[in-house]
C-alpha cells in the first residue's frame, strides 16, 4: 500500500505544475470564447460545421461529464447530433491541459499523436453517422433529450463564465472582468475534475505497484510485435471502459500501460475512450435512450480503434514512435530541481486565482455544479 501511494504521490508531484498551467491557459481560452455565438452555427453536419464544433470543444471544459452534459444541451438547442458529438470528442481530447500533462508524464510524441488522432476520430465519426445513423434514431434521441433527465455536472456545463465586455479579443482580455472570469473558470474546472485526477493517480499507482510486469507483458503480446500493434488499439478502449476514470485522470494510467508494453496506438485509443466508461454510458442512456447509447458505444469504440491504428501507422512511418518506455509513473524521490521550482511558481499562480475566485463571490457557484439541465446559469464576472 505504501509503495502504491508513494508512486501516486510521485506522479502527482511531477505533473502538478503542468496541471495548473494547463488549466490556467484553458481558463483564458474559455473566458473569451462566447458560447452563444457558436451554438447558432452547429445546426448541420457539414465538415465545416463539425470543425467549428471541434474548435468550440477544444476551448471548453475538459471534464468528461461536463462535456457530455453540454453536448446534450447543444443537441437540445438545435445542434446536429454529429456536431454535438464532435464537440464532445474535442472537449476531452483536444484541450490544452491534456496536451501539457501528456508531454510531461509520457512524452511530447503522445501530445502530438493526441492532437492528430482527435481530428481523425471526428472525421471517422462523421462518416459513420452519415452511413449508419438513421433519422428515426436521431428523432428518438431528441425526444429523450428534451425530457431533461439529469446526468452529472449539469450545473457546471450550463454556466457561461465568458467575459461579458464588448470588443475584440485583446480588449476583452485587458478588461476588469478578465481576471475574474479566468479565476472562476480555473477553480470550477479544478472542482469538476479533481476527483477524477485523484482516482486516476491512485489507480495508476496501484497498478504500477501491484500488477506484475509479466502479466502486462503477456496481456499486450509484447513478444509478438505485429500482434501487439493489432491488439493494442482494440484492447485499449476496453481497459479504459472498465477503469471508470475519465477526463485527464486516465493519463497516469496510460503512462503505466505504456511502460508495461501496450502499443503506441493502444495508448491513444485508451485515452480517447474516456467517453465510453461505464458511468458515462449510463448517462448516455438517460440522455438519448438505450438504442442511441448502444450506437454511440459501437461507433465510438470502432473509431477510437481505427484512429489508434492510423496514428500508429503514421507515426511509425515518420519515426516518431518512442523507442524507450520511460513514462514518469514510478516511485521517485522529490528533489530540488526544475520540477520543484515550476511547482512552486504554479502553486503561487493557483493560489492567486483561488483568492480572486473567493473575493469575487465564486463560492456559491460550487453549490450549483450538480444542477439540472433546466438551470442554464449565465454567470457574469464582476
Amino acid at each position: 500500500m505504501g509503495h502504491a501511494l508513494t508512486t501516486s504521490g510521485s506522479m502527482a508531484w511531477e505533473i502538478l505544475w503542468a496541471l495548473i498551467l494547463g488549466f490556467a491557459l484553458s481558463a483564458v481560452v474559455q473566458a473569451v470564447i462566447r458560447r452563444s455565438t457558436i451554438i447558432k452555427r452547429l445546426g448541420d453536419e457539414r465538415f465545416r460545421t463539425l470543425a467549428i464544433a471541434a474548435g468550440f470543444g477544444a476551448a471548453s471544459s475538459s471534464c468528461s461529464y461536463a462535456a457530455v452534459a453540454l453536448a446534450r444541451s447543444l443537441f437540445r438547442k438545435g445542434a446536429s447530433f454529429a456536431a454535438a458529438m464532435a464537440f464532445e470528442i474535442a472537449s476531452t481530447n483536444l484541450v490544452v491541459e491534456l496536451g501539457v500533462i501528456l508531454a510531461v508524464l509520457i512524452g511530447w510524441q503522445f501530445t502530438v499523436a493526441e492532437f492528430v488522432g482527435g481530428p481523425i476520430m471526428i472525421v471517422l465519426i462523421a462518416v459513420v453517422f452519415r452511413l449508419f445513423l438513421r433519422q428515426r434514431l436521431i428523432e428518438a434521441a431528441r425526444s429523450q433529450a428534451v425530457r431533461g433527465l439529469a446526468g452529472a455536472m449539469e450545473g457546471h456545463a450550463a454556466m457561461d463564465m465568458t467575459i461579458s465586455a464588448e470588443g475584440g479579443l485583446w480588449r476583452r482580455l485587458r478588461s476588469r472582468q478578465a481576471l475574474t472570469s479566468v479565476s472562476h473558470i480555473f477553480v470550477m474546472e479544478w472542482a469538476a475534475v479533481i476527483a477524477d485526477i485523484a482516482i486516476g493517480l491512485l489507480i495508476a499507482g496501484a497498478v504500477a505497484a501491484w500488477v506484475p510486469n509479466a502479466f502486462w507483458h503477456h496481456f499486450f503480446a509484447v513478444d509478438h510485435p505485429l500482434l501487439s500493434k493489432v491488439w493494442g488499439p482494440l484492447i485499449g478502449p476496453v481497459v479504459s471502459l472498465l477503469s471508470f476514470v475519465c477526463s485527464i485522470g486516465n493519463v497516469p494510467l496510460a503512462g503505466v500501460l505504456w511502460n508495461a508494453g501496450i502499443s503506441f496506438g493502444g495508448v491513444i485509443s485508451f485515452i480517447f475512450a474516456d467517453l465510453i466508461i461505464l458511468p458515462i454510458l449510463v448517462i448516455y442512456k438517460k440522455y438519448y435512450g438505450t438504442k442511441m447509447m448502444l450506437f454511440i458505444l459501437a461507433s465510438f469504440y470502432a473509431t477510437m480503434a481505427v484512429a489508434g491504428y492510423v496514428v500508429e501507422l503514421l507515426f511509425s512511418a515518420l519515426g516518431l514512435v518512442p523507442t524507450e518506455r520511460i513514462a514518469k509513473v514510478t516511485d521517485m524521490a522529490v528533489h530540488w530541481d526544475y520540477t520543484s521550482v515550476l511547482n512552486i511558481v504554479a502553486l503561487a499562480l493557483g493560489a492567486a486565482l483561488v483568492y480572486r475566485f473567493v473575493r469575487t463571490g465564486g463560492l456559491p457557484m460550487l453549490k450549483m455544479m450538480g444542477g439540472t439541465p433546466e438551470n442554464e446559469h449565465q454567470h457574469d464576472a464582476a
